[in-house]
């Protein structure tokens, strides 16, 4: 991603991104709210959803509904995305979530196993045989398919504009000059191009900047840089 910095205010006027970039920044619409609470950590997120998710983490099981597993609130299941590409999934699986997901299916006396019943809970009564199912079962994930088919959410071969605020629109030269007038930028030789690498790091702090501000880009990749007193 191309960055374009007026160095005089020390802000990011606009960026120029690939589809890599914009099929991420569309994909964060699909992540659960809990699944940002998990990324963040409960401390350092904006607002109170990291309290209702402490609040689930210390509810005693005694208060929980019979079948109701807490890992279903607290690490939901996600939804498949239309932007769902390597780099859009640069924030999923998160590191410290532990063990990739498992499934188990249970196995009667001869050996077989009644294989209309599934589940991700080792040791669930089978609701046919009444057998714990145990067995372990290979998960594949849709990724791993190769259907030959366009993945993500936009066009390749068009290149993107990424403002600040996150608003994405596709690139075009007329509409960077109305940026740059939009921005009030004066002066041409104060801006610089900056090319930034997007990675996990960076991919979190762009989730928690767009929850509490307009100015991510900014925040993001020259949140240290600006001088004091800046908004």
């Amino acid at each position: 991603m191309k960055l374009l910095i007026d160095a005089k205010a020390m802000r990011v006027v606009f960026a120029e991104a690939d589809k890599d970039v914009v099929d991420f920044l569309f994909s964060l619409l699909s992540l659960p709210v809990a699944t940002i609470v998990k990324m963040l950590g409960k401390s350092s997120m904006p607002g109170t959803f990291g309290n209702l998710y402490g609040s689930v983490e210390k509810l005693d099981c005694t208060y929980v509904v019979p079948g109701v597993d807490k890992k279903a609130v607290l690490w939901p299941t996600m939804v498949p995305s239309a932007a769902n590409t390597t780099r859009s999934s640069l924030l999923l699986p998160v590191p410290s979530s532990g063990q990739p997901r498992s499934f188990f299916q249970c196995r009667t006396s001869n050996g077989s196993g009644c294989c209309e019943y599934v589940t991700d809970t080792k040791g669930t009564r089978c609701p046919s045989c009444r057998n714990d199912m145990r067995v372990p079962l290979k998960f594949v994930p849709p990724e791993a398919s190769s259907t030959g088919a366009a993945k993500g959410f936009v066009k390749e071969v068009v290149t993107y504009t990424v403002r600040d605020d996150l608003t994405v629109t596709p690139m075009s030269t007329i509409s960077s000059i109305t940026l740059l007038n939009t921005g009030g930028v004066t002066d041409f030789s104060a801006l610089l191009e900056k090319t930034v690498r997007l990675g996990y790091a960076h991919g979190l702090e762009i989730v928690k900047a767009s929850l509490q501000s307009k100015t991510v880009l900014t925040d993001v990749y020259l949140g240290n840089k600006r001088p004091r007193g800046c908004a």
